[in-house]
């Protein structure tokens, strides 16, 4: 089938296309992703001369685009992972997420009713959950959980999962929804905890940590993340969430201690900063329902899966040396460095 996926040249939507082209290579995968700071060309450049790969630079809410596009391909499935994703740019600028990630999922999924597409799949976040409470492990988010958002980014992907559902009950559009929690690996924009801490150890500079570094997240290998999202595309049942976790719920101090230690730096780089506006303290999904329906479990465990990021980021400096060397770093300053 041909499948188009939005933001593919972003960190998860680039480790789908990998993905999909190896585990499918009789299927068509059309790219389409508007080149924001986060969305970085070079790191489609291994599958750019692929027969069954097409790459278009697009704005999903340029509808027109949209139009033409799915016009040309005659796509079978939609995979949207088109976002802007960073809670701290929303804070700063929320009008620029409302428009990506509620109009633009609007406009694409228009194009899927007026095309007779096959699957609308929605790439969601836990964060839509707001949060839970530190000394409650028992909790767990699943897809019963009410939507309770926190920030501007939370609460554009709320609002665009509810119009993915609307869409559904009131057209019939054939959707599925999936939720992750934090996901790491390779080609990770390096303003996420993980590649920023790898990036500022290998260069010997503080290693910004909010408030305490006392809240927890659950984190997810992507490329478990990717597997997951084949499955729900393919064996989903239509108009249903799924939420994708990994089990592994770690304390952000303890992450950034993990790393020193990978790379043998010590801990006085770590340096407290004033903790973000409205900073969610625990995120933990349960996935029973995708491995109770779909079979799926995520096959990397965490101190696996970080030895690999870290390796990778070592093994690939030149991918993420020449974007901190760039506008990331004004951008930097304005984050941490009156903290």
């Amino acid at each position: 089938m041909t499948v188009i996926v939005t933001g593919g040249a972003g960190f998860i939507g680039s480790n789908f296309i990998f993905h999909m082209l190896s585990a499918h290579p009789e299927d068509r995968i059309v790219c389409a992703d508007k080149l924001t700071y986060a969305g970085n060309l070079s790191t489609l450049r291994p599958v750019m001369e692929e027969s069954s790969f097409r790459f278009v630079k697009l704005d999903i809410c340029d509808r027109a685009g949209v139009y033409a596009l799915f016009e040309e391909e005659k796509p079978d499935a939609v995979v949207n992972f088109a976002a802007e994703s960073h809670v701290d740019r929303s804070i700063e600028d929320p009008g620029v997420f409302l428009r990506t990630n509620i109009i633009g999922t609007g406009v694409l999924m228009d194009a899927c009713r007026e095309f007779g597409i096959g699957r609308f799949h929605q790439v969601g976040t836990d964060e839509v959950y707001g949060d839970l409470p530190l000394d409650r492990s028992d909790l767990l988010f699943t897809e019963e959980t009410p939507l309770r958002a926190s920030s501007p980014y939370s609460a554009s992907k709320a609002g665009a999962d509810l119009l993915v559902m609307a869409y559904h009950r009131t057209y019939g559009l054939p959707v599925t929804l999936s939720r992750c929690s934090n996901n790491y690996g390779p080609y990770q924009f390096p303003e996420k905890l993980i590649p920023l801490m790898i990036a500022n150890c290998l260069n010997d500079k503080p290693l910004p940590v909010y408030g305490e570094g006392k809240n927890v997240r659950d984190w997810l290998y992507v490329e478990d993340h990717c597997r997951a999202v084949d499955l729900v595309l393919r064996k989903g049942r239509e108009g249903e969430c799924y939420n994708i976790g990994g089990h592994n719920e770690m304390h952000n101090i303890d992450i950034v201690k993990l790393i020193c230690a990978e790379l043998g730096k010590p801990e006085s780089l770590i340096t407290f900063v004033t903790d973000r506006k409205g900073h969610d303290q625990r995120y933990a999904i349960d996935p029973a329902k995708i491995r109770r329906e779909l079979g799926w479990t995520p096959e990397t465990g965490f101190q696996d899966g970080l030895r690999k990021t870290i390796r990778w980021y070592l093994d690939n400096r030149s991918w993420w040396e020449e974007i901190i060397s760039g506008e990331y770093q004004s951008y930097y300053q304005r984050m941490y460095g009156g903290r």
